[in-house]
């Protein structure tokens, strides 16, 4: 188990639909909801989990000067539908996450594929433009 008090990092993502990007990154990579604060027609924050990870969640409110930090993070479609940094999503069976993204309607950018340096995987996009890395490579593992 990681030592916490060396400390870890937990990506944040903002979503136009919030609620609708929870629910999809459930029902596809597996995430299980830890805490939704809801604030109104918002979420707030949303604490997600995937194993000993956790990736926080929360509404674009679109309001001009909304806060220090949502003025210096902008949504993929405002930029080209580009990315300046992307989750890497480490699960037992990327066939079966790329069969529900399939399913979901995300758009695959790199086919599934066995890797040259171990693990097999797939890159996409979720419905929001968000690009993810999926892959049963984990950096952690020795390889034998």
């Amino acid at each position: 188990m990681p030592d916490p008090s060396i400390g870890h990092v937990i990506p944040t993502l903002r979503y136009r639909d919030a609620r609708a990007a929870i629910e999809q990154l459930c029902t596809v990579f597996g995430f299980t909801r830890h805490a939704v604060f809801e604030d109104g027609a918002y979420i707030a924050h949303a604490e997600l989990a995937l194993g000993d990870g956790f990736i926080m969640v929360g509404s674009v409110r679109g309001d001009s000067g909304e806060s220090a930090y949502g003025d210096n993070i902008v949504q993929p479609d405002e930029i080209g539908g580009k990315e300046t940094q992307a989750a890497y999503l480490v699960v037992p069976d990327a066939d079966a996450v790329y069969a529900r993204a399939l399913a979901a309607g995300f758009p695959i950018v790199i086919e599934i594929k066995d890797e040259s340096h171990g693990g097999r995987g797939f890159s996409c996009r979720d419905t929001e433009g968000r690009f993810w890395n999926v892959g049963t490579y984990d950096p952690r593992v020795p390889m034998g």
